[in-house]
């Protein structure tokens, strides 16, 4: 995998959108949350798939052609140097069939953020454009609900206006130990399995994969580990970073099963790292160059994950 293009670093003034791709978000927590970008010195425009509420689907922000016009907006319009989503939960998928890629400048990239069902839209622009992302804290969550001061805001924050140069991971556990470089990717492990096979997957060969999910039984997790190994998706990956799998049952059953799925492809594999879901997360760049560590429980970025502001 080579690395895709980053972003210009944010800088206090810069106009940054919001926007949902999936499901509703709670509506006082976006406003917090806009509220801290604000503080940030950044303007901010909330579109209206960000207040829109269920239609006839209640998992669904709106509908399919308004959170794809309002991502396509965002995506292709200059005035924006970055497209922060407010929420996840389920849709990404359904927007991406309607995006209009043709209206959007590869040459161009700008800081995309998000993570769970977001997912989806950053191995979007990884194949279809060509630039880096950015796994990390959404806007209508508590980190940006809290504002500076979060962990999870000022690490992001520092990761989209700063050259970033290592994550460290206090509390890791090594499955297998070694040192691996590749480019980093990843996401959500139910939504890159879902992924496969259409337009938008984008294989793990020769790259640092990051996994992480929630809400999902043992056994469906198991399932879903095992078809990115089937479909060859893993093939020549070169290393493993694992973050939290959140309410996928006894910690201890998830640990035998990450070990089991993992520690047989013969590259350095780090487990318990934290970014995922309901925990204070790092942000995890997509499209870096990357060196993991996993005695050391760090992963050093060979390339800044934003380049310098024009």
């Amino acid at each position: 995998m080579n690395p895709l293009l980053p972003p210009p670093a944010l800088r206090p003034g810069d106009r940054v959108a919001v926007v949902v791709a999936s499901s509703p978000c709670n509506q006082a927590k976006l406003d917090g949350g806009v509220r801290a970008l604000k503080a940030y010195g950044l303007e901010v425009e909330v579109f209206a798939s960000a207040r829109a509420g269920e239609t006839d689907f209640d998992y669904l922000a709106g509908d399919d052609t308004l959170r794809a016009a309002d991502l396509t907006t965002a995506l292709a319009d200059p005035a924006y140097a970055a497209v922060f989503t407010a929420g996840g939960g389920y849709g990404a998928q359904r927007t991406l069939e309607r995006v209009d890629w043709s209206r959007i400048d590869p040459a161009r990239p700008k800081v995309v953020v998000g993570y769970s069902d977001v997912t989806a839209l950053l191995e979007a622009i990884a194949v279809k454009l060509g630039w880096a992302g950015f796994f990390g804290p959404m806007v209508a969550c508590d980190a940006f609900h809290e504002g500076a001061g979060s962990y999870a805001f000022d690490t992001l924050m520092t990761m989209v206006t700063q050259p970033v140069t290592e994550l460290r991971f206090a509390d890791a556990r090594t499955i297998v130990p070694g040192v691996a470089e590749g480019v980093t990717l990843g996401g959500n492990a139910s939504l890159l399995a879902a992924g496969l096979g259409t337009d938008t997957s984008l294989p793990a060969a020769g790259a640092i994969l990051f996994l992480e999910d929630v809400d999902e039984f043992t056994f469906r997790l198991d399932r879903i580990l095992t078809q990115l190994r089937r479909s060859a998706y893993t093939d020549g990956v070169a290393g493993i970073l694992l973050g939290t799998f959140t309410e996928c049952g006894d910690p201890r059953d998830v640990e035998r099963l990450l070990a089991d799925r993992f520690s047989d492809l013969g590259v350095p594999v780090l487990a318990g790292a934290d970014i995922g879901h309901n925990i204070p997360m790092q942000t995890y760049p997509i499209g870096v160059p990357a060196r993991l560590d996993t005695e050391a429980g760090t992963l050093t970025l060979l390339k800044p994950a934003v380049s310098r502001a024009a």
